[in-house]
């Protein structure tokens, strides 16, 4: 007899109530279907604000200032005028408003002395006495003046290297025994310290033999007679009319000698008898020389100014035009000894009305070097 399995009636129980949760979850959480997939939009944010890239300005293009032409003194005879000689404006007022160098204003008085008589024997026209000249250089002395060589004023007058406020340069033409200079000048030179310059004739005559030469060789080699040339014939001047040969022969002789007995080159012609050209500045400038020097009295000189006449001058005519040579360097201006203490006064005022109309004109001067300059230059020491 088959037996009849009787499903346990508490796993009824159990199912109907699983059936009934299940069908429950189904009515409360429908499975979802398939519809559109709404596009998210993110919440819009804080963008940060564009900050504009700030383009270099070009510098305010500056100007330069018009520069004022040279001093103009009216103390000079109106036919004589300051002539420039530095090409270059940079370079100009770079060297004058160094202050490692002279200061504006500093001027130099060349004076030419001739022929010195002993003690207070009257002097002819182109002459001094003893007396006369201890007068001259003690009032130069009064007026703060001090002596410098020739090599001093170069120096000066190219580049406005230093050299005392008042300046002079003592040339004595022709050629002296070593006494002369002993007698005269040594007195200067042991108390001040004042060289004096001798324009020295180069030819072996008028009695010069190998001992007078020896002597001359001595005095150079103390180092306080500065020796330059003075030609070698010097009679005949190298004026308009005289050839190359007898120029160069002038020029380059002097050279020559001067290498031979005081082992130095001179850097400054003086012209015998004062005769020059364009031709004999020309020449002087290619063999080397960095001075020449008139006997025309026109003026003191200051660093790229020097007193020069373009016209001739009929209440003057022994004072030949210099304008026409365009080389102011060597044709520079000296006072004669007879008359030189007459302008001592003008002179001083001279350089002293200089460094004023400087400074007037200094800080345009400085502006003008400092947009158009400096880039090339640098700044003024």
């Amino acid at each position: 007899m088959h037996s009849t399995y009787k499903f346990p009636s508490f796993l009824f129980s159990t199912s109907c109530l699983l059936t009934f949760a299940l069908a429950a979850c189904s009515a409360l959480s429908p499975v979802p279907t398939a519809t559109a997939t709404s596009t998210l939009t993110p919440e819009p944010t804080s963008m940060p604000t564009s900050t504009p890239t700030l383009t270099p300005t070009s510098s305010p293009i500056r100007t330069p200032p018009a520069l004022v032409g040279p001093y103009q003194a009216s103390l000079l005879n109106p036919l004589d005028t300051p002539h420039t000689y530095i090409q270059e404006p940079c370079q100009y007022l770079h060297d004058k408003w160094s202050s490692t160098n002279s200061a504006p204003g500093t001027v130099a008085m060349v004076i030419m002395i001739h022929s010195i008589l002993a003690g207070y024997i009257t002097p002819g026209p182109d002459q001094i006495n003893e007396k006369q000249l201890t007068e001259m250089l003690g009032s130069l002395q009064n007026r703060g003046f001090e002596a410098i060589t020739t090599a001093q004023l170069a120096d000066f007058l190219e580049h406005n290297s230093r050299i005392p406020e008042h300046s002079v340069l003592l040339v004595v033409d022709d050629r002296h025994h070593t006494q002369y200079f002993d007698q005269y000048f040594r007195p200067y030179w042991e108390a001040d310290q004042w060289p004096v310059v001798n324009a020295y004739i180069s030819a072996e005559r008028d009695g010069y033999d190998a001992s007078v030469f020896k002597e001359q060789e001595l005095l150079n080699a103390e180092g306080w007679v500065d020796y330059q040339a003075h030609g070698v014939v010097h009679n005949y001047p190298m004026w308009p009319g005289a050839s190359d040969v007898y120029i160069t022969n002038e020029l380059q002789g002097s050279i020559d000698a001067f290498q031979s007995h005081f082992n130095k080159t001179p850097i400054a012609i003086i012209w015998p008898g004062g005769g020059f050209s364009s031709r004999s500045v020309e020449i002087a400038r290619q063999l080397g020389y960095r001075l020449g020097f008139t006997t025309t009295p026109r003026g003191p000189l200051m660093f790229n100014w020097v007193p020069l006449s373009d016209v001739a001058d009929p209440q003057r005519p022994s004072w030949v035009p210099e304008g026409s040579v365009h080389d102011p360097l060597l044709v520079l201006p000296r006072y004669w000894d007879t008359d030189a203490s007459l302008h001592l006064d003008n002179v001083v005022q001279m350089g002293q009305e200089a460094a004023a109309f400087a400074q007037q004109n200094k800080a345009t001067e400085l502006e003008y070097y400092d947009i158009l300059c400096s880039p090339q230059y640098g700044p003024i020491p």
